[in-house]
């Protein structure tokens, strides 16, 4: 018999505890250690031997050549941008979102154009959640290829790698992970350690073998991908598939990429013929107003190497709340109450009474701070009711001190803005262009002060 022995494991990090405990001793978060049952059977058979990155004798550096790895294109444009310029042969990519935001729609859709095309790839497509029905009404609902699509309904990683040794598929896609189970534990599918030993036994296939591996992870309630925090470590591309559930778009951003940069993002809409690619996303983020109001303004951001023009709205009403509500959607709050700080110390205007919700539209997030100046000539607009010129965009960090600090690619910026046909930009003295030649009118700021004089 083999021997059973009882751990607690970190829902968040994977570390390893003898005994429960109401906190976690490396990652310190609260309520995350879960019991697991970890049995060693006698004689166990070790699927894969070799090193997971190949040879295992150390040598120079110097000696290893730079190969190029060739790139296979999955037919969306908009998914290659995300993951680099297209999938690598022994990669392993980690997609997660929402239930129901288009994660199976997207890859039956990249199965259908990968293998129509020059490039024809075998796959094969483990569903551990759907019969292969329910795939089959999807796919002839989108109107799709399914002629060379393989699919196998299975959640026995065992029987799984039976198929996959037996067809040799180029592609495999595990839809999902956390339903997956191994007969060498005890624990039921989706547990921590069956997560964990499932997706490495496929990481260490898909190294030793060439094999192109992608994984569909769940999320939780605060929008992670499920299971142990290990696993975004394990594999080489990490996906998220972001959305608002009344909103038909959705932008797939890479947030790891070993093969490629981060915070790349794709921009989809959902339709009824599946996913369509959305080749100028600075379009959907411009709500083109009849008529100037206020509270508004145009910010170029720029997600990965492209830039993309977004709309940055502020509400500023009085307050009849001991505490002002601060509120931002799609930017930091607490980037918000730093910027108002420095709008009362440098600029004398003071909301310390006013209730202030600031929105990026289209249900994008920034995260870079060269929105910062949108924000705050937002709030002044939406405070003073005034309106801002149709024509103006505006990009440019603020700093405590109430300067407004450069950011990269300036130009690239401008030549967006004036793609759209904007007139009138207010950025960082810094970010002022020395080569460029386009027709919009320029204004180099290097205080707040000056900034909101133009305004």
């Amino acid at each position: 018999m083999a021997r059973v022995k009882t751990q607690y494991q970190c829902s968040e990090c994977g570390a390893i505890s003898p005994k429960w405990s109401g906190q976690c001793p490396d990652c310190e978060q609260w309520n995350s250690l879960v019991e697991v049952q970890v049995e060693k059977p006698a004689g166990r058979r070790q699927r894969f031997q070799a090193a997971l990155a190949g040879a295992s004798e150390p040598c120079l550096l110097s000696e290893v050549g730079l190969a190029t790895l060739p790139r296979i294109d999955t037919g969306l444009n908009e998914l290659d941008r995300a993951i680099g310029g297209g999938l690598v042969h022994g990669s392993v990519l980690l997609i997660g979102g929402d239930p129901g935001i288009g994660k199976s729609t997207l890859l039956i859709q990249m199965l259908s154009r990968l293998t129509g095309g020059e490039q024809a790839l075998a796959n094969l497509y483990v569903t551990a959640e759907e019969s292969r029905e329910q795939i089959s009404l999807r796919a002839h609902r989108l109107e799709l290829n399914v002629e060379r699509i393989r699919i196998l309904a299975e959640n026995h990683l065992e029987r799984i790698f039976r198929v996959i040794e037996s067809e040799r598929p180029g592609l495999v896609i595990i839809d999902s992970i956390q339903t997956v189970y191994t007969e060498q534990l005890q624990s039921a599918p989706g547990a921590v350690a069956q997560v964990r030993e499932c997706t490495a036994q496929l990481v260490r296939y898909a190294k030793q073998t060439n094999t192109i591996v992608v994984l569909v992870g769940h999320v939780t309630k605060e929008g992670t991908l499920a299971g142990p925090r290990v696993l975004e470590h394990m594999v080489d591309t990490v996906l998220y598939f972001e959305g608002d559930s009344g909103s038909r778009f959705r932008l797939v951003r890479a947030v790891k990429n070993r093969y490629g940069a981060v915070n790349e993002l794709g921009v989809f809409a959902m339709t009824e013929q599946g996913l369509k690619e959305v080749t100028n996303p600075s379009a959907i983020f411009l709500s083109r107003h009849e008529e100037e109001v206020s509270g508004s303004v145009v910010i170029v951001s720029r997600e990965g190497t492209r830039p993309i023009l977004l709309e940055i709205q502020a509400l500023v009403d009085e307050s009849h709340l001991s505490q002002p509500r601060r509120l931002t959607v799609g930017l930091d709050n607490n980037r918000l109450a730093m910027l108002l700080a420095v709008l009362h110390r440098h600029a004398g205007i003071v909301t310390y009474d006013q209730d202030i919700f600031v929105n990026a539209v289209g249900g994008v997030r920034v995260n870079e701070t060269a929105a910062d100046l949108g924000v705050a000539l937002a709030v002044l607009s939406s405070l003073k009711n005034r309106p801002l010129s149709r024509g103006l965009v505006v990009f440019g960090e603020i700093g405590l001190a109430g300067e407004i600090r450069p950011v990269q690619n300036g130009e690239d910026r401008l030549r967006e803005a004036e793609k759209h046909g904007f007139t009138r930009a207010i950025i960082p003295a810094a970010n002022r262009p020395k080569s460029y030649r386009g027709k919009l009118q320029i204004h180099a700021v290097g205080k707040l002060a000056e900034a909101m004089e133009l305004v």
